[in-house]
């Protein structure tokens, strides 16, 4: 493509409209001089693109647009290698700061967005995206938007005219990289302008559906606006690619996993997912596109169910309201009626209905859902992946094909299939199956319900919140498991049988008693649990609730793996306090074999982070590692680390390096001649919010609590026929304590975290 320079200078308005919400997760600052009320003229170089050819453009949407697998696009990609060396201007600020700008115009566009194919920007350094007449602008993007593959996709600024600007300070200067890849040029909504200016006049920025779709906010849609909030269009560069939708996993921890199609993908890096694109009410034709997710990694695809799952390179905040849709992987055939949210041809978000029974069947190779046809509502190209609900609200399955769309007013009466989601659950590893995603906690569960907000109650239904002290490495023999009893039910919770296995064999079986709400909790300890060494099994299962079936029995059970060391072991903690960017911060330990056994971040900024390991006899590598290349102390922060071994010695710290620092160190060295007279302590529950209870030795005497500097926090004498002993620790500030017991011949010893 020719690109031409324009010879004029950009005139900038003297006042500006209202600015439009950001499109993207950005970062504060914004454009130099945008709040002044009068501006001088800026020395920006523009470049012009080359026209379009509606005519040819048009023909061929005509074509593609019939097929569902196609893209729906809206946008001429322009290839471009536009960078900070052959592109633009370069102004010196007058605190010594540097500017660059660069003008892009594509004649007549509805909007234009970007793949910058190189994006690497330092700390402090600033890039944003604004339109001619300064009424929106996209940033501050920031180091924090530097993406692991090296690239960085930025969604529309609705103008023929933008600037792209980077603000880099003095102190960084010439560290940025920046080369822009694609320039798209929106077109649908001009292209036939003469005779479509009443279709075009309704066109939404990505495109437009046909006459018979519903928009999700009509009443049809009200029993699905917590579905809907999940659901997000996927733009690749000039095409609407497909429609997808945020899935929970087990953890119920708020991980972006996004479930859609195999076929969609291709550059999902740059992949943009724009959320709540939707028309306020049941008419209009505009929706906010101010809500976006840049960039996405894939986690599992396999075409033998068309599914593709990826996790979002940035969580939704929370001002994006999101839901995280349940799932049900059965792939039973009880499912009475189907519904599908989705993003037709790229258009405002919609919504169909199928009042009959899917079945299961084939299509080109792939196990599916087959759906005859929708009662309300269609599909359309740029539906593809979008997911299909059942009665329960739980997703089934998400959008291959079909040749369903609108005849008029109506759908044509013909079929859709949709990839099954119970068949996409098992594969033959992780990066072809969901079950290592959807479900790390390993609790075999069948369906799970939403997140944050779950939609399906029963009357009588108690619940697991699965094990809260149960670590990967239980550091020791014995255990005491704590989980939590949850009434998920809409009936008080009076009473439920406890059935409790380790290992396979159940170890006992007891009935609980009390009286808990909906949506209330109690947390319960389970007796003293011997382990094997090696590799462990607990599990809990509920039955008979208040005396009677339980209504939602997927939710009965709940069980961990994990290992434990029979042997001599210790329990070796660390503290770290990250910098201004706990976000280049990572650290691990390896052992002899130099096999990662821990490891952790990166973090949030200044924060501090406590961590224990469980270690048997051996020698071990501790490294910490700063991806910015500029350790987490001094230049911004204080940051620092300390190694301590099980009893609270300070054996190592730093904070002053570079990519990394290691250290070295053997426990045998650090441990064995602390060990000389002191057996370990059972402390638990371990973390605690502050009441714990101390499994005491025989012939206890004393029991003193001290802090990590030493200092005596508690103490308290004990009665010689003593077994246990209940302490409060509550008033106490978070953060590790020693507590310890001695008798007329011994000092028995234990570490616990104050929450």
């Amino acid at each position: 493509m020719e690109m031409k320079p324009l010879q004029n200078l950009l005139t900038l308005c003297l006042a500006f409209l209202s600015i439009q919400a950001f499109a993207q997760i950005s970062h504060e600052g914004v454009p130099s001089n945008w709040n002044e009320k009068e501006l001088s003229r800026l020395n920006v170089e523009f470049v012009q693109t080359d026209l379009l050819d509606l005519e040819l453009l048009q023909a061929e949407d005509a074509v593609t647009d019939e097929y569902k697998e196609v893209p729906y696009r809206f946008g001429q990609e322009w290839e471009v290698a536009f960078n900070l060396e052959n592109s633009g201007t370069w102004t010196t600020l007058g605190n010594g700061d540097r500017q660059w700008t660069l003008g892009i115009e594509c004649l007549d566009a509805t909007s234009i967005s970007f793949i910058l194919d190189q994006f690497k920007l330092p700390k402090t350094a600033q890039f944003f995206v604004w339109n001619d007449d300064r009424t929106e602008y996209l940033g501050s993007f920031n180091h924090t938007n530097n993406k692991d593959w090296g690239s960085f996709a930025i969604g529309l600024v609705h103008d023929d005219k933008v600037v792209l600007e980077l603000i880099e300070p003095a102190g960084v200067a010439g560290e940025s990289i920046v080369q822009v890849g694609t320039i798209v040029h929106g077109y649908r909504s001009i292209a036939r302008r003469a005779e479509q200016a009443y279709e075009d006049a309704n066109r939404g920025p990505f495109g437009n559906s046909g006459n018979c779709n519903i928009n999700v906010n009509c009443p049809e849609g009200d029993p699905w606006q917590v579905e809907k909030r999940g659901v997000a269009l996927i733009v690749n560069g000039g095409s609407a690619v497909c429609s997808g939708t945020l899935v929970n996993n087990t953890a119920q921890d708020g991980t972006p996993y996004f479930l859609t199609a195999n076929h969609c993908l291709g550059g999902q890096n740059n992949w943009i997912f724009y959320f709540n694109h939707e028309t306020a009410g049941c008419t209009g034709n505009t929706g906010p596109t101010n809500q976006s997710i840049s960039g996405s990694i894939l986690r599992a695809s396999n075409g033998g169910s068309d599914v593709a799952l990826l996790e979002l390179s940035d969580t939704p905040p929370t001002n994006f309201n999101v839901q995280y849709c349940g799932w049900d992987n059965s792939d039973d055939l009880t499912v009475t009626e189907t519904t599908c949210i989705h993003h037709p041809s790229g258009d405002l978000k919609k919504i169909c209905f199928d009042n009959d029974p899917p079945y299961h069947a084939s299509q080109g190779g792939a196990a599916v859902w087959y759906i005859d046809e929708w009662e309300l509502g269609v599909t359309e190209p740029g539906s593809s992946g979008s997911a299909l609900f059942d009665q329960e609200h739980r997703i089934i399955g998400q959008l291959y094909g079909g040749i369903a769309a609108c005849s008029g007013n109506v759908n044509n009466g013909q079929p859709d299939w949709y990839g099954r989601f119970g068949v996409s659950w098992d594969g033959n590893s992780a990066s072809s199956r969901l079950r290592d995603w959807l479900d790390p906690l390993n609790t075999a569960q069948t369906i799970l319900d939403g997140y944050p907000e779950g939609f399906v109650t029963y009357d009588n239904d108690a619940g697991l919140g699965g094990f809260t002290n149960v670590e990967a490495i239980v550091c020791g023999s014995v255990i005491f498991p704590v989980f939590n009893l949850t009434n998920f039910g809409t009936q008080p919770l009076t009473s439920v049988t406890i059935n409790y296995y380790v290992n396979g064999a159940l170890l006992i079986s007891y009935d609980w008693n009390g009286n808990l709400e909906q949506g209330q909790g109690e947390e319960l300890t389970l007796p003293l649990t011997n382990l094997q060494d090696g590799d462990n099994e607990i599990e809990v299962i509920l039955t008979n609730p208040n005396g009677i079936p339980d209504d939602n029995e997927a939710n009965n059970s709940t069980s961990v793996e994990f290992t434990a060391f029979a042997g001599p072991t210790y329990e070796y903690s660390m503290t770290l306090l990250t910098d201004e960017f706990g976000d280049e911060t990572t650290w691990e330990i390896q052992n002899e074999s130099n096999v990662t056994i821990y490891q952790g971040g990166p973090y949030e900024a200044d924060t501090e982070i406590v961590e224990t390991f469980c270690l048997s006899d051996g020698c071990y590598t501790f490294t910490i590692f700063d991806s910015f290349g500029d350790g987490i102390c001094c230049g911004w922060g204080d940051g620092s680390y300390q190694l301590y071994t099980h009893l609270g010695f300070n054996f190592a710290s730093g904070g002053e390096f570079e990519d990394s620092e290691e250290v070295e160190f053997c426990t045998d060295d650090l441990s064995v001649n602390d060990q000389t007279n002191v057996q370990r302590l059972i402390v638990y529950p371990n973390p605690t919010d502050g009441n714990v209870t101390v499994q005491l030795p025989l012939n206890a005497e004393k029991m003193t609590v001290t802090n990590a500097l030493g200092q005596i926090t508690l103490t308290q004498s004990l009665g010689a026929s003593s077994s246990s002993v209940q302490l409060d620790l509550s008033a106490l500030p978070a953060g590790w304590y020693q507590v310890t017991v001695q008798t007329n011949k011994t000092t028995t010893t234990g570490r616990i975290m104050v929450k």
